[in-house]
This record gives structure tokens, C-alpha cells and sequence, in this order.
């Protein structure tokens, strides 16, 4: 009953919120012939109805990370309201010039006002609505798999002379439950093998929830080459925490499962611990972690202590750790020899501005480090924006990434 009760509140709100935008709308349109205004009166109601249709249904049906078209659809709804939003302002604004309009009619009834609606606000609004509304719908059609190689040039004075010109490539937040066909990850793949790089590390979240998500993509990432090796760790998705599992043994296997398969595609699982890579007499030392959150929501699954013992005399050190806030919360603060940590997590949000001289995401007022590369003294922290996405079925700003990083000699 309560569950009715707020859906019927929610539709009502949505009523409203199409009703004022329809006053907008009506001011538009004028000057089209009658039959067309009619046209365009009847399809906007026939839209939020069916809007309202779809997203009853959605919303009365179980929560399944696979059901693509909820997704799809739901990201759609919420995008023609939250465009509908800012058209809203826009009429507000106008409601505000239209009230000191009349106020001032009734004072001075020499001087005679035109109290109607703003023709040009209306415009205006609608112009404006539309540039989020294209371009999130563009993130979802092209942005989502428009896959970017970025290239990063880092000089160290501690790397050892062989490892000079190595060449490490990260990957992260795949999400592989989110792809509706194969194809896409086929085409990432093509482009990680083209870079030839001597590592590849991949950094977490590998699912939206559950191990079953990975089986189609499965066979396509065991296709992934490194020169040495590909080495990866946990992130917060693929744990199960946001499941309902019948059992505690139930959420264990999963997370069985999925660990054992990174062993059959090959990536060497680092779970707080490390591995020593050699060339020409000489070394270097990866690290992984499990998930280890900052942020009181997070569970802190990675010991940075059993990882790092073992590695104390290693002259260079490269951490997988999924989560930025890894970098504040502990890193930096009691481990000042890891050269460079590579996080995902954030995804950039998925939205934002990202063109030189701008960098903005509302992820930047949750998470101080977000995306690309930070420094503090000598130690380095990159944020890979991720390869998939989740939720929102798309990308605007910050595209998927294949982040491609060369150790120089300082």
C-alpha cells in the first residue's frame, strides 16, 4: 500500500513538472497551423503516458542486472525529466518577470505591460534542455564504446636502468554485465593487443554483481597479451555486496568463481599480495590489493601490509588498488616507496567536461582524486575512467579508457 501510495505521489509530481513544461511548449508553437499545434499537443501527452506506462511497469518488477532494456529505458526517462528540469527554470524565471508585470499594471495603469508568457524564454529553455538531453543520449549510442588509448610519458630516478622504455598498460571497471552483445569488448581488446605492452593491469570491477555476467565476455578477455604478464585485482562490484543472497555461502562461491576465473583468462589475481618482475638482473615490484575504500560506505577488504612485505629492498613499486581514496587514506601516509598507484572506481561519472583547460564531473565533489594523474612529492596516482559503465548506459566527456604508461629513467 505504502509502495502504491508513493508511486501515485511521484506521478503526480511528474504531471505537474509536464503541465508547466507544457505551457512553454504551447508558447512555441505558435504561429504553426492549427492541425500542427494539435499534432504536437496530443504526441507530448501520448509521451508522458507512455513514459508513465514503461516506468510502472519497470518499477513494479524485480531488480535483474541483466535486464538491458530497464536499463535503457529507465535512462531514458530520467533524462527527458531532468531536461525538462532546466526548461522549468527558464519558465520560472519568466513567472517571476510575468508577476512584476502585473504588479506594476496595477499601479501604474497609464503604462500598460504585457503580462504573457516570454515566447523568447520558452525558446531559450527549450534550447538549452536540449543540449544535455543530445548529448546523453549521443553517450549512450556512441560515447559508451568510443574507446580512447591516452598515453603517459613518467620519469622516475629510481627505476632501474633495464626497465627503461617499459611499457605498462591499465585497464579498469569493465563491468561486463552492462554490454549487451560481444562485440564491443572484441574491439577493446584489438586495441590493447595493438599497444604491445611488456604489462597489462586491470583494476577492478570486472562485474556490476554477479560472476555469471562475466561468461559471455569470458573467451574475448582471455584474448588479452602481454608481453610479461596481466595482473589484476578486486573491485567493489565484484564482491556481491549489492546482491540479496540466499546464504552467506552462496555470496562466498560466487566470489570463488569469479576469482578463479582471472586464473582462465590468464590475469594473475593479486589478492594483498605481489609479484617481482625481472629483467637483466634487475626488478621491479607490482602490488594488489583488494578493495580498500576511504569512504565509510566501502568496505576495506585490502591489507597494503601482506602486499608490501617482501618488497621492502625492491628499488620501484606499482600498485593496483581499485579505489582513489586508497591513495589518502593510507598509501601516501605510511607507504612513501610506492612509486605509482593505479585506481579505477570513479569512472569519471560518466558525464562531465573533459577538454584541455577543463576538467569537471560532479564525481569530483566525492572523490578529491578522479580521474588522470596526481602527484605528491615523488609518488604517483593515476585514475583510469574504466572501460564500461554502469547505470547510465553511456559516456559524455569522459570516454572509455586504455591508459598506456612508459617508465622512463629520470
Amino acid at each position: 500500500m505504502q509502495r502504491m501510495i508513493s508511486f501515485i505521489i511521484l506521478i503526480a509530481i511528474l504531471f505537474l513538472v509536464d503541465l508547466y513544461v507544457f505551457q512553454a511548449l504551447k508558447t512555441v508553437i505558435q504561429g504553426l497551423s492549427g492541425n500542427t499545434q494539435q499534432y504536437i499537443k496530443v504526441g507530448y501527452w501520448v509521451l508522458f503516458v507512455a513514459a508513465i506506462v514503461v516506468f510502472g511497469i519497470f518499477a513494479n518488477t524485480p531488480r535483474n542486472p541483466s535486464n538491458l532494456l530497464k536499463t535503457y529505458l529507465t535512462s531514458i526517462f530520467f533524462i527527458l525529466y531532468a531536461s525538462k528540469l532546466l526548461v522549468i527554470l527558464f519558465l520560472f524565471v519568466d513567472d517571476i518577470i510575468r508577476v512584476g508585470k502585473l504588479a506594476l499594471n496595477s499601479f501604474s495603469p497609464e503604462v500598460a505591460y504585457d503580462p504573457s508568457r516570454s515566447k523568447f524564454l520558452s525558446q531559450v529553455g527549450f534550447l538549452v534542455a536540449a543540449v544535455p538531453f543530445t548529448a546523453f543520449i549521443y553517450g549512450m549510442v556512441k560515447g559508451a564504446y568510443d574507446y580512447r588509448v591516452k598515453r603517459i610519458t613518467l620519469k622516475f630516478p629510481n627505476l632501474p636502468q633495464a626497465f627503461d622504455g617499459y611499457k605498462m598498460l591499465q585497464i579498469s571497471d569493465l563491468h561486463t554485465g552492462s554490454f549487451q552483445s560481444t562485440e564491443p569488448l572484441q574491439e577493446a581488446v584489438r586495441l590493447i593487443n595493438k599497444q604491445e605492452a611488456d604489462l597489462v593491469f586491470f583494476t577492478g570491477d570486472l562485474v556490476n554483481n554477479v560472476e555469471t555476467e562475466l561468461h559471455s565476455h569470458l573467451n574475448t578477455l582471455k584474448e588479452i597479451k602481454a608481453k610479461t604478464g596481466v595482473f589484476s585485482v578486486l573491485g567493489n562490484h565484484d564482491y556481491g555486496d549489492y546482491v540479496n543472497w540466499g546464504s552467506k555461502e552462496a555470496k562466498r562461491e560466487n566470489l570463488r568463481r569469479l576469482i578463479d576465473s582471472h586464473g582462465k583468462m590468464g590475469w594473475q589475481i593479486l589478492m594483498n599480495e605481489h609479484r617481482k618482475i625481472e629483467k637483466d638482473g634487475e626488478h621491479i615490484a607490482i602490488l594488489g590489493v583488494e578493495n580498500w575504500g576511504n569512504r565509510a560506505n566501502f568496505p576495506k577488504y585490502g591489507d597494503l601490509s601482506r602486499a608490501y612485505a617482501g618488497t621492502e629492498n625492491s628499488p620501484f613499486k606499482v600498485l593496483l588498488s581499485h579505489d582513489p581514496s586508497h591513495w589518502d587514506g593510507e598509501i601516501n601516509q605510511q607507504y612513501a616507496d610506492i612509486d605509482l598507484t593505479l585506481s579505477g572506481h570513479t569512472h569519471g561519472m560518466q558525464f562531465g567536461v573533459n577538454i584541455p583547460g577543463l576538467k569537471w564531473s560532479p564525481v569530483q565533489y566525492m572523490y578529491k582524486q578522479w580521474a588522470g594523474l596526481y602527484q605528491k612529492g615523488k609518488q604517483y596516482l593515476y585514475v583510469n575512467t574504466g572501460l564500461g559503465f554502469i547505470g547510465y548506459p553511456g559516456r559524455v566527456g569522459f570516454l572509455p579508457e586504455i591508459t598506456v604508461f612508459e617508465l622512463k629513467k629520470a
